[in-house]
């Protein structure tokens, strides 16, 4: 993952890695006949995802690291409060070549030190957020969910998100760049709009020029339900998508430890899995990146 060009580089507190992001990438960007087990199996997705996050730690520097996971696709709380949330991961499931490897990496991980979890009916994207709210100094999200630009907060929280240039680094700055909105106002733009990638329909007639005008007219979300003229149906479905659309942030789940004195904590455990799925020296390149934290 090669960083943009408008990366400006400092060592981070936290890591924070959206998992299924990170895994879904290293999937379709890893041809499956190139990583084989020896036993044939397809393990592109588990030798794509710990190359990735050996490269990251080894470029970002930072002294603690955690990964998040999926334990709901579609939230049902979501769903109830927008149906067309995330539809498409009902019509596109998760494909069946990857589906065996996630167990493969989650166990890796375990068995290297590297702290990952996920808290039932929520997705990575609550636990990342979660954990911002709860750890201090700076920090540094992995994803490729936009929703996580809600998080940003210059100069404590960044997202380095993958685009085909590679990984950008986006601030403040990089969304006022990108959307002509305040740094912190993405989910007030994206439920004005509307987010297809979401299923998020927008106001009706509201584009992005239109949504980033009444921003920064009325300052965000608030002052449009405050000051504007919506329908009442424009309201609800206001009202309802900010809910959606802003990651929780306090789910519950603990802030993890983030690092451990030594790597692996399982070495034999370690041993067993890489030689089964022919990833010693992606296991090799990670234990030494994360042996390198400060």
């Amino acid at each position: 993952m090669k960083l943009h060009y408008y990366d400006s580089f400092m060592a981070c507190d936290w890591l924070l890695i959206d998992g299924s992001s990170v895994i879904f990438r290293a999937f379709f960007g890893v041809p499956a006949d190139s990583a084989r087990a020896p036993d044939g199996r397809a393990v592109n997705a588990v030798r794509g995802f710990l190359d990735n996050l050996a490269r990251l730690i080894t470029q970002r520097r930072p002294s603690h690291v955690a990964v998040a996971g999926d334990e709901a696709w579609r939230p049902e709380w979501r769903v109830a409060l927008i149906p067309s949330y995330k539809a498409h991961r009902v019509a596109e499931p998760v494909p069946p070549g990857l589906i065996p490897q996630m167990p493969v990496i989650f166990d890796l991980l375990d068995a290297l030190g590297v702290d990952a979890a996920g808290a039932v009916d929520y997705e990575a994207e609550d636990v990342i957020a979660t954990w911002t709210a709860l750890a201090a100094g700076s920090i540094e999200v992995v994803s490729g969910d936009r929703d996580l630009f809600a998080l940003i907060e210059d100069p404590r929280v960044r997202v380095l998100y993958p685009e085909r240039s590679g990984l950008s680094v986006i601030d403040e700055a990089e969304v006022t760049r990108r959307y002509g909105i305040p740094g912190r106002r993405y989910a007030d733009f994206a439920v004005l709009r509307g987010d297809p990638s979401d299923g998020l329909p927008g106001l009706k007639g509201v584009g992005a020029g239109s949504a980033a005008q009444l921003i920064r007219r009325h300052g965000g979300v608030d002052g449009v339900l405050r000051d504007a003229r919506l329908s009442d149906a424009d309201r609800d479905y206001v009202i309802r998508a900010m809910q959606v659309v802003r990651p929780v942030l306090d789910v519950p789940v603990s802030l993890p430890e983030g690092r451990r004195d030594q790597y692996p904590v399982d070495p034999a455990t370690l041993a067993t899995l890489a030689v089964q799925n022919g990833v010693e020296s992606s296991c090799l390149r990670l234990v030494a990146a994360l042996s390198s934290m400060r």
